[in-house]
């Protein structure tokens, strides 16, 4: 375990900052920007007209076309087969995770990467993600929340910018520049669904069982239907008013086993229930939810008299979802059979409203170019818990539960100035960007209907003349609804301010250097810097690098969250907490208010261009301290003896979210671009990226509570240490070519995904998921000048991960790990049909 951790963000903040005072300055050389395919961005850099390959760390970019051609209106999913080092897995079986997924950047977590819409900080999902996938204890923003329709191009900056953006920015930047127009527009119908087949060799046959399973399985599910459009309109003589709204319909898909469990008890003088025979054993949705979801975008703009621009953009959206739980067979002692006669599949359904409205004025200010802007998002999530019952309440109880949810909402405030200030010595401009951004975040968790949670004084009688009778378990069956007593409303607010200056030190060197000062109500103050430069040895040669310190303030979701469940352990009640931080149980185990994670981000890189070749590759280092991790279930014998002896009675123990865990993450992306004219054989745009990676934990959470048990329980155990070290791929190659010729067109894309690890309780239960290669492909008409049709399959050849074998996969309702990389809904066939207008 590494004990020498790099040096302090304070530390490297206030160095940064002598070195910009006393003149000290690396850069950044610009290199012409009439170069064939140079595309202008403003991530990462606040120098108008610098180009993606012009920057002094890696900047995608991904078009809107590129959006269109993906064979999904996913955000998440486009980029994660555009960028080698975005990772968007599909959980299943993981509660409000199956509705709101995250993705992931450079291997780290899915909160460590700051979404910007308009370079305008988006707000986050009101979940904060608790089971067992990727993400775990993470709380990030729902990029499917925007329609693609209104994107004009997305830049992700692969590199920390803390010191720029503020808090979240350790792995990277993703910035959605929305479209501007004043005409046109664009309908769209999309149609398509799953037609695949998967294996089931490791079907598992009970003990005395006859019957046996399939070893294969065919399914057509997952239809989807997304209905987009997209309209510019003027306003006034210079303005642009463009407004997209989406609509999709997409139902499950459900890659469950061959239930071989005994599902009924056994018939008077022994024997197997007739019914065995019979019952449907695919008994599981096992995969992507059944979907609804509704959503509205609007941007505007106008530049009045003096120059002054007014600018705004407003969002919502509706998203029904519903997802499953695990299977109660019929003589499951959780079931009631007079309710459910075959047991029954509990549902989890949220409703999740999203919205957001962000406004704001350029103008000059002198020399300055000034840039003010207010903007309010919220994302509320209310769970209703369908198919299921209350056991506790017994033959009287309901089926379907109001269960509670929480909501998230942030106002942020900013100004910013930018003017160039031309200074002796200095082969350009010294650009200068200062600005202060104010911040309000609230966080509110209410409580279900008293059904969803409260004990009804059920007794489950006796399961053999020798065992003893138990109290049933209360609430709503696979999601106990939230209780008063956790009800929360709780709000913070941050201020902060910058500098960011950027000059040619010489025509072939560029240099910047960036400070960053916050403070939080509820945690205190950070300090980040960034220092970055880049030399162009010539046209065609570069080399680039970064060194600089982050945070990530705790999210009010992890400070706030709570939720109860009673269990009865040997007859005897006990209530099993997700405490807060602070609360008096959770500070008894060694629980201390959260503070910011902190980072040292150091990257290397190369630019290298063979007109019309490019290649960069960038090579990454990003050390992270106090990372904020959700604990074990503390629940063993030692603690609830603890908690007692602390003077709280009938608590059985619980979780909380902590600092505490160090990693060390490496890596490097590398990314070559060859578009091609080909004469009579068209156009080709060849693209191949790749990305390795490797995480390391260095340190582990414990407090000195804890360790004096006996036995000691285990703050975060080697589940969760593989998890981020092995989770996900190692490496992962991209390769797409795009065609067009006259009225035909087609992209061909292959996604290699390395090994990655889904890891179990010991070695003995870990399962190696190996490496995989999808192929997507796209055939492009255009029928007239304004209407277009494509038909495509994504994941062409059905390609599925490992299955798990049948030690981890007991039930057989779970084939496959959810830390697969690119899902398990197989193969994906459909139709799109475009107009402009």
């Amino acid at each position: 375990m590494q004990k020498n951790f790099l040096p302090k963000k304070q530390l490297l903040a206030l160095t940064i900052a002598s070195l910009f005072a006393n003149g000290a300055v690396l850069a950044q050389a610009a290199p012409a920007l009439d170069s064939p395919g140079a595309t202008v961005v403003v991530t990462g850099t606040r120098v108008a007209n610098r180009t993606a390959l012009d920057t002094t760390a890696a900047v995608d970019i991904i078009s809107a076309e590129m959006l269109k051609n993906a064979g999904t209106t996913e955000i998440n999913q486009a980029l994660s087969i555009a960028l080698p080092s975005l990772n968007f897995p599909r959980p299943a079986l993981t509660d409000g995770t199956d509705t709101i997924r995250p993705a992931t950047l450079r291997g780290m977590a899915p909160d460590q990467t700051l979404v910007l819409v308009n370079s305008k900080r988006r707000h986050s999902s009101a979940l904060v993600n608790l089971n067992g996938s990727i993400g775990r204890g993470s709380a990030a923003v729902d990029l499917n929340t925007i329609p693609s329709a209104i994107v004009k191009n997305i830049e992700v900056l692969r590199d920390g910018a803390a010191a720029q953006y503020g808090s979240d920015a350790i792995a990277g930047v993703i910035n959605l520049r929305l479209r501007t127009d004043r005409s046109g527009g664009e309908g769209s119908v999309i149609y398509g669904a799953r037609k695949t087949e998967y294996d089931l060799k490791n079907n598992v046959v009970p003990a005395g069982g006859t019957w046996s399973g399939p070893t294969s399985r065919k399914r057509t599910d997952g239809q989807t239907a997304t209905v987009s459009a997209w309209k510019g309109l003027p306003l006034g003589e210079s303005g642009y008013l463009t407004l997209a709204a989406e609509y999709k319909d997409a139902a499950r898909t459900e890659r469950s086993g061959f239930d071989m469990r005994q599902q009924y008890p056994n018939v008077t003088g022994g024997g197997f229930d007739p019914r065995e025979k019979t019952i449907n054993r695919f008994n599981a949705w096992y995969g992507d939810p059944e979907l609804t979801q509704s959503t509205l975008f609007v941007n505007a703009g106008n530049t009045l008299a003096g120059g002054v621009k007014l600018y705004g953009w407003t969002s919502y959206q509706k998203r029904e979802a519903r997802s499953a739980g695990y299977f109660r067979r019929a003589q499951d002692m959780r079931n009631v059979t007079s309710i459910y006669p075959d047991g029954f599949l509990p549902i989890i359904a949220p409703t999740v409203d999203d919205f957001s409205a962000t406004g704001g004025v350029t103008w000059t200010l002198g020399d300055w170019d000034m840039d003010a802007s207010l903007g309010y998002g919220k994302n509320k999530m209310q769970f209703e818990i369908q198919n299921t019952l209350n056991r506790s309440i017994g033959a009287a109880s309901k089926t379907a539960f109001d269960a509670g949810g929480f909501s998230y909402d942030q106002t942020v405030l900013n100004l910013t100035g930018v003017r160039s200030v031309a200074l002796d010595g200095l082969a350009s401009p010294l650009n200068v960007a200062i600005g202060t951004e104010a911040r309000r975040e609230g966080y509110k968790l209410f409580a279900g209907e008293p059904d969803s949670y409260r004990y009804g004084g059920e007794i489950i009688a006796p399961a053999t003349p020798t065992s003893a009778a138990v109290p049933a378990a209360p609430g709503a069956q696979v999601f106990p609804g939230f209780r008063p007593a956790n009800a929360t409303d709780n709000s913070r607010s941050a201020i902060g301010v910058f500098a960011d200056l950027e000059a040619n030190v010489t025509r072939q060197f560029l240099a910047s250097v960036a400070v960053r000062a916050e403070r939080y109500s509820d945690f205190g103050s950070s300090l980040a810097g960034k220092l970055a430069g880049r030399y162009d040895f010539s046209k065609q040669f570069a080399l680039r690098g970064s060194l600089q310190n982050g945070f990530r303030a705790p999210s009010p979701q992890q400070q706030n969250f709570t939720s109860t469940s009673t269990n009865f352990i040997a007859g005897v009640p006990f209530e099993i907490t997700t405490f807060k931080p602070t609360d008096k149980v959770a500070v008894a185990l060694g629980a201390q208010p959260l503070k910011a994670e902190k980072s040292v981000n150091a990257s290397l890189g190369a630019v290298l261009r063979f007109d019309p070749v490019s290649v960069t590759v960038d090579a990454y280092r990003i050390d992270v301290k106090d990372r904020i991790v959700l604990s074990e279930n503390l629940t063993s014998a030692s603690v609830r003896n603890y908690i007692a002896s602390q003077g709280f009675v009938g608590i059985g123990g619980g979780r909380f979210f902590i600092n505490g865990v160090s990693t060390k993450n490496q890596g490097v992306d590398v990314v070559v671009s060859w578009p091609l004219n080909a004469g009579t054989a068209g156009k080709f745009d060849f693209t191949v990226a790749g990305n390795l990676n490797r995480t390391e934990v260095t340190k582990v959470p414990t407090t000195s509570q804890l360790a004096a048990l006996s036995p000691a329980p285990v703050l975060f155990d080697r589940v969760n240490v593989l998890t981020l070290e092995r989770g996900q791929p190692k490496n992962k190659l991209n390769a797409s070519m795009n065609w067009k010729l006259g009225q035909l067109g087609g992209t061909l894309r292959a996604t290699r995904y390395g090994e990655a690890l889904s890891p179990g309780v010991t070695p003995a239960f870990d399962a190696t998921l190996g490496a995989r290669t999808v192929v997507d492909l796209e055939a492009r008409y255009a029928v007239t000048s304004k209407l277009n049709l494509a038909f495509g399959a994504d994941n062409l050849f059905d390609t599925y991960p490992d299955t798990l074998p049948p030690a981890l996969n007991t039930t057989n309702n779970t084939p496959f790990s959810t830390f697969t990389p690119f899902g398990f809904s197989g193969r994906f066939i459909y139709g799109r049909a475009s107009y402009s207008f």
